[in-house]
Order: C-alpha cells, then sequence, then structure tokens
C-alpha cells in the first residue's frame, strides 16, 4: 500500500500572506471508533481557516484523518482535537472545524469549534 495513516501534518508557505482569505476543506469520509461500544462513526467534516504564514498540505491532512479509522474517540473531542492540532501547527489568522456525525440510534451530532488569534 503507497500511503499509510500518519499524524505528521505537513505545511507550505502562504502565497499571500499579505491578505486575508478563506480555505475550506471538505472531508466526507472521516471514521473513528465509538469509544463505548467499539462501533464505527462516521462523519463529514468541514475544515475552515484563514492562513497567517502556513497552510496546509493536502496529502498530509487526508493521512491524518484517516489516522482515526481505529481510534476511540468521543465526537466532540476528536471533533476539539483536530481544530487544536491545526491550530497549533498552522497558527492560522481564524480557524473552525465542523464535524458533521451521522445519526447513531437516532441521534445526530453536529461539533463546531472555532480559534482565532
Amino acid at each position: 500500500m503507497p500511503s499509510q495513516p500518519s499524524k505528521d501534518l505537513k505545511t507550505f508557505p502562504n502565497p499571500n500572506s499579505d491578505r486575508d482569505y478563506l480555505i475550506a476543506m471538505d472531508c466526507p469520509e472521516f471514521t473513528c471508533l465509538c469509544p463505548m461500544t467499539g462501533q464505527p462513526d462516521f462523519a463529514h467534516f468541514t475544515i475552515e481557516y484563514v492562513p497567517d504564514q502556513l497552510c496546509v498540505e493536502l496529502k498530509s491532512l487526508k493521512l491524518y484523518l484517516w489516522s482515526y479509522r481505529n481510534e476511540g474517540a468521543f465526537h466532540e473531542a476528536v471533533t476539539n482535537r483536530i481544530c487544536d492540532d491545526l491550530f497549533d501547527l498552522l497558527a492560522p489568522r481564524k480557524i473552525q472545524v465542523i464535524g458533521d456525525f451521522a445519526v447513531r440510534g437516532g441521534i445526530g451530532t453536529v461539533v463546531t469549534v472555532t480559534r482565532e488569534k
């Protein structure tokens, strides 16, 4: 297999750090495990940020999100962790991470985390 899951996020210099602009990423295939039952949880993540000096490299983000596939995580915890990891890595002007988790047991969950400088 050419790629493996990885928590190693990579960056590249923002080519237009002199202005504010929004980068939005649609990640519809997120999977983790319910820490209570071990069953899979599926989510659609939307990540939006206004970069400062750095941007996240998309393949590393894909491998990072993939790395949660076999981890137990509560919806609230994993959404906050993804936001914190990206905020710590990129130091963006603003970031918002939305985890829209599929219905399980008749309940759908949407967790929204926002951070800014």
